[in-house]
């Protein structure tokens, strides 16, 4: 069905009551991530006439955090969820339950996400405490953990899941998934594609399906991408650019491999990283291991990524799966040229050869994107001239967003 998707009527014809609604918002934490910035955007574009919105992390923290509206209530982490899902050190009287439930799920279970299910059903749900209170909805807005706890231990009329990834390339648990699905009353993913990967291993929800873009303000973003140079831009090298958690599915070793390729046929250049994550240590050993420390820099996350995209001449996009990239939005809004791996939904986001480039998923595909956008001046001016006529936010799809919570 790629290529056919229609809005659902309801975006469309639903008449809203207009009494403020209860809105509950889950998710793990607002760390440097996609579906965290995207919610942060939802945020600043709903109107607090009409939403009363409360909003649970399981960890309390993340570079956005700072950027969620005042009006918003930022609910404090009950402790049993502040201790199972906080550092080891602080886990107090939860500590057994917490080491037990990781060590058995990693016996019972091969991939990470039936392990978090596995976990959940089976040590952490009887753990957890209902959250207090009743809301008109309850938003589950990254999956997993936080599907199963809408689900068990919040009271709402209606409770919704947002898919942010490809469902099937994340290797998410859909036997564990499955009987969530079944009590959810919409299940929303934010690209055709992960709405397509969707239905075919769920076609009994056909109907609870939604596809709702992530909300990004293009005035927002311009703005705050003239703010300042960036000063590890200085010293007149060419700078390519990588944004993004520091996790397997981002695929930064292959940029760093790539890296050591295009060094070996004597290009110049600085390869810059914004992101954490728990690949840091290996992708740093790794750095050393290839002799790259003066050419590949992990910066850590940037409060203000933008005006790292928008002063360097090509950013590049190594993942393995994504669902739908908030990066990959904001630099097209700032006409960056884009050198992007081919994953499976890549092309609801970059036309190829358009809006950027889009090469082989391996080190030398990256570096030949990389090699080919610096050295084709044809090719690359034509891009950035696509990219600048044409409007790549959207904040006016918040209205679908409220028809969804309405």
């Amino acid at each position: 069905m790629t290529g056919s998707w229609r809005y659902p009527s309801w975006t469309l014809n639903k008449q809203r009551s207009y009494r403020v609604k209860k809105v509950l918002f889950v998710i793990f934490s607002l760390g440097y991530g996609g579906a965290e910035r995207s919610l942060v955007n939802l945020l600043a574009e709903l109107p607090r006439d009409k939403y009363q919105v409360d909003l649970l992390l399981f960890r309390r923290q993340g570079d956005f955090l700072q950027q969620v509206p005042e009006w918003v209530n930022v609910l404090d982490t009950p402790e049993d969820i502040r201790r199972l899902y906080g550092p080891m050190k602080r886990a107090g009287r939860y500590l057994l339950p917490k080491v037990a439930g990781i060590g058995l799920a990693r016996l019972a279970r091969r991939t990470r996400k039936s392990q978090i299910a596995w976990r959940w059903k089976h040590v952490f749900r009887r753990r957890i405490g209902k959250l207090p209170g009743h809301y008109d909805v309850a938003v589950a807005y990254a999956g997993g953990e936080n599907m199963y706890f809408i689900e068990d231990h919040v009271s709402a009329d209606r409770k919704i899941v947002f898919i942010h990834n490809d469902y099937r390339a994340a290797k998410y648990s859909q036997k564990d998934d499955a009987p969530y699905f079944d009590r959810m009353d919409a299940i929303v993913s934010i690209s055709v594609k992960c709405v397509d990967v969707l239905r075919e291993i769920f076609p009994q929800h056909e109907s609870k399906l939604h596809y709702l873009e992530n909300i990004t303000s293009s005035a927002l973003v311009r703005a705050r991408a003239e703010a300042f140079t960036p000063p590890e831009y200085e010293g007149g090298d060419v700078n390519i650019l990588s944004v993004g958690r520091l996790w397997p599915q981002k695929g930064f070793d292959l940029a760093v491999d790539a890296a050591a390729i295009l060094r070996q046929r004597g290009l110049h250049f600085r390869w810059h990283i914004l992101g954490e994550g728990a690949l840091r240590e290996e992708l740093q050993a790794q750095i050393d291991a290839k002799a790259l420390k003066d050419v590949v820099f992990l910066h850590g996350t940037r409060d203000n990524p933008y005006a790292y995209m928008k002063g360097c001449d090509v950013l590049v996009q190594s993942s393995r799966y994504e669902g739908k990239s908030v990066v990959l939005d904001e630099a097209k809004m700032i006409c960056t040229p884009i050198v992007a791996t081919a994953y499976p939904t890549v092309g609801d986001q970059v036309q190829d050869g358009r809006e950027g480039i889009v090469v082989p998923m391996t080190a030398d595909g990256i570096a030949d994107g990389v090699q080919r956008m610096l050295e084709d001046a044809k090719l690359r001016g034509e891009i950035i001239a696509y990219l600048a006529a044409h409007e790549y936010g959207n904040q006016q799809e918040v209205t679908r967003y409220m028809a969804l919570l309405d």
